[in-house]
């Protein structure tokens, strides 16, 4: 919540436009009251479709100054903000705003945030757990632990593992990679970081040394992605990069499915000397028959690194206070540039 000496607010119409079900998850009670105290709003009128709106929808958007969106938020086309006469911001209570903000829009000049920066939070979570445990070999060890039933030597065959001295390669220094490398810092890792925007002297500040991609590959006793899905980045761990990594070595991908070439990935998992913990796969649903779903050295799941259940309310609680930012005539705290659009997921 904002405090201090502020303008006097003003409560500019909003609209709500984002997937079916996503208002229900995402705001509480809590939240709803919040809302309806910053804006002008119909809370329960929630804008699926934008393209070819129902007459509710279309009156309430030729009204709306603000939209507040969130994950399955249409395109904002020329033809949705032609109908939008009044639109001057909008604020996105989820990450990524490639998927709704066209050219459009910032030829028109809106105003917009996102909530990228609280669902970064659990993403780097996520990454620190799958960190811990793939030092651990905890997937291994439960797979044959499954298997033998019995008593077995553990000490003798983990005899490699533990996370004292590990090496961890972070790949892009995005808003997930910085968190990772801040919640890595307690413990006694070494920690690797390849981005080509970041300089040796940042890198170090932030709690990792800054080496070239094939160094990070071939050092990374684990190896985690957390670039941005740009044209530059398809594919950019291949059978080369995959090919350096050690031995037993573990990859986790929690950004986009496109970075890694799984078709190079499949023969290091079948072999197993990888390890893999996906979050995102290309396709981001993999085929039935896809053997990542039964290898036993793989943890896959099905994108829930991000915000989920109660982490969404965080995500709430920022976008509203970008909300009650804008309702006080400053700029928002987080705001999204299209020059940043091209570093950023």
């Amino acid at each position: 919540m904002l405090a201090g000496p502020l303008s006097r607010p003003r409560r500019p119409e909003l609209l709500l436009s984002m997937g079916p079900g996503i208002a229900a998850r995402l705001l509480t009670d809590r939240h709803h009251t919040r809302l309806a105290s910053l804006a002008r709003t119909d809370s329960r009128l929630v804008a699926h479709d934008l393209a070819d709106p129902t007459p509710q929808v279309a009156a309430a958007l030729a009204r709306a100054e603000v939209l507040l969106t969130c994950w399955g938020a249409p395109p904002l086309t020329e033809r949705v903000l032609a109908a939008a006469p009044r639109l001057r911001a909008v604020v996105h209570a989820a990450g990524s705003v490639k998927h709704h903000i066209t050219e459009a829009c910032w030829q028109r000049g809106l105003a917009v945030t996102s909530a990228a920066a609280a669902n970064a939070l659990p993403v780097a979570e996520f990454t620190l757990a799958a960190i811990l445990f793939a030092g651990k070999r905890v997937l291994h060890t439960a797979h044959r632990y499954r298997t033998l039933r019995a008593p077995h030597d553990w000490l003798h065959e983990l005899s490699g593992a533990g996370n004292h001295g590990r090496t961890v390669g972070i790949i892009g220094a995005s808003r997930i990679g910085r968190r990772v490398i801040a919640l890595l810092q307690p413990f006694d890792l070494r920690v690797l970081l390849h981005d080509p925007y970041v300089d040796p002297a940042e890198a170090a500040r932030l709690g990792a040394t800054l080496v070239p991609l094939d160094t990070l590959c071939a050092a990374g006793d684990i190896v985690t992605v957390h670039a941005p899905q740009l044209p530059a980045t398809h594919h950019l761990l291949g059978a080369r990069e995959l090919a350096l990594m050690p031995d037993g070595a573990t990859l986790i991908n929690t950004a986009r499915g496109s970075l890694i070439d799984e078709a190079a990935l499949l023969p290091e998992l079948w072999t197993g000397r990888l390890n893999a913990v996906l979050d995102v796969t290309d396709p981001e649903l993999p085929p039935p028959d896809s053997p990542l779903y039964d290898l036993p050295n793989v943890l896959l799941t099905p994108h829930i690194a991000g915000s989920l259940g109660g982490e969404l309310h965080r995500m709430a609680d920022l976008a509203l206070d970008e909300l009650e930012r804008y309702t006080r005539g400053l700029p928002f705290d987080d705001p999204v540039r299209p020059e940043g659009l091209g570093r950023s997921a």
